[in-house]
């Protein structure tokens, strides 16, 4: 329908009223004029004449003006604020009059630039985001990589200074321990145990400080845990303990290490063998699964009228402290394989849970452990691009590994 003038559709209205009221007084007032007797009669017709041509005049502008302007300004009015609510599939429709359709289109325009600029927007901080973390991630690598560098440095000279004396007094206090007899031996044995565990701290400090080379490649990771549960069937801090499985039998490929994935395991397993009390029941279950990672909702540094899909938390990564193991490593949308390891023990106290796996860390009773055993398996499983969590559960303690699954090149599968 083509659009007709307002302003002249509004003239053209109210001119026909006007002449219309102007014939009804003219008319009346010849015709009635005449048939009165005495003036104030007349004057009272007239007075009422003209108070009904203005109520008739008044009540068709009215509805005139909300029909023709104020209801399509309010339909108008609603779709604008529908747009700039989020909703930007709407339009505003033209509703017949030019100068009207010239506003809604004026304002379409307007709504779709905007959009498109917003989308811009999102994509550029998308881009900045990737940016950002990438440049995080080497932050990050480049802070561990000095903090080792530095312990490494350390544990050098602790592993100089201390070792060769060291080894001569472990030395002297074995030649000691198989020469005397009595109360003596056993003051001797008590010596070599502390020594020898001095030798494992030194030795634990090294292992973290230095690492060993990951060499990753594609493997199932039930045949680490059985391999790992085989060495444990002859350890004799695993005597007692049954052991649950439940394997996913479709479980993909993952990208890591045997030998340090298994040493891990391992570690774990003494851990949960040594957490249990002889005499109650003591069970590990191991349990593998396969999830799709989806990145949790963050609160991002934004005003209330950022446009959606944009986040600026970015704003706030570089000040979030660097830690190991890393909360998030995976992507939105990757697979992720998790191996949980629950034991029946005591649990894990709620004020260690935040700290499990930091250096010297230990809740295991003095001379029963270095404190670095979990600290080098979460520096091991991040080198595999995963990350391991420590949680309580009904049972006992849960330690959760979690890897990226492993994903053959669209080449190589092609």
């Amino acid at each position: 329908m083509p659009s007709t003038t307002l302003r002249r559709e509004l003239l053209i209205a109210f001119a026909i009223v006007f002449a219309g009221a102007l014939v009804v007084a003219v008319t009346g007032t010849v015709l009635l004029i005449p048939t009165f007797v005495t003036p104030g009669r007349a004057f009272l017709f007239l007075t009422l004449l003209v108070v009904a041509d203005l109520a008739i005049f008044f009540l068709f502008g009215r509805w005139l003006l909300r029909t023709r302007v104020l209801s399509p300004l309010d339909r108008m009015v609603d779709e604008a604020e529908a747009i700039a609510g989020g909703d930007y599939a709407r339009r505003i429709p033209a509703v017949g009059y030019e100068e009207m359709d010239r506003l809604s289109v004026s304002l379409n325009r307007m709504a779709e630039r905007l959009i498109n600029h917003q989308l811009e927007l999102a994509e550029n901080v998308q881009s900045l985001e990737r940016t950002n973390r990438e440049l995080t991630d080497a932050r990050d690598e480049l802070i561990r990589a000095e903090k080792m560098a530095s312990l490494g440095q350390m544990a050098a000279g602790v592993a100089h200074e201390i070792g060769n004396p060291l080894a001569a007094v472990m030395g002297n206090v074995d030649l000691l321990r198989r020469q005397v007899q009595g109360q003596y031996l056993e003051l001797a044995e008590a010596a070599l145990e502390q020594v020898q565990r001095i030798d494992r701290i030194v030795k634990g400090l090294m292992d973290y400080a230095r690492g060993r080379e990951v060499r990753l490649r594609p493997l199932g990771v039930d045949e680490v845990i059985v391999t790992s549960l085989r060495l444990m069937e002859s350890h004799p801090r695993f005597d007692g303990v049954a052991v649950e499985t439940e394997l996913d039998a479709e479980l993909p490929m993952v990208k890591a290490d045997p030998y340090q994935l298994e040493q891990v395991l391992n570690n774990l397993l003494l851990n949960a063998a040594d957490a249990m009390v002889d005499g109650d029941e003591r069970v590990v279950r191991i349990t593998t699964s396969q999830f799709t990672f989806e990145a949790p909702d963050m609160v991002p540094a934004r005003r209330r009228d950022d446009p959606p899909g944009i986040d600026y938390s970015h704003r706030r990564r570089f000040s979030q402290p660097q830690r190991i193991p890393r909360l998030q490593p995976f992507e939105d949308g990757s697979r992720v394989v998790a191996i949980r390891v629950e034991d029946t023990g005591t649990g894990i106290p709620a004020e260690h849970i935040n700290r499990i796996f930091e250096p010297f860390m230990t809740t295991k009773e003095p001379g029963k452990g270095t404190g670095l055993g979990l600290a080098i398996a979460a520096r091991v499983i991040d080198g595999m691009d995963g990350t391991i969590r420590a949680d309580n559960s009904e049972r006992g303690a849960v330690f959760t590994i979690l890897l990226p699954a492993f994903e053959e090149p669209a080449e190589a599968a092609t």
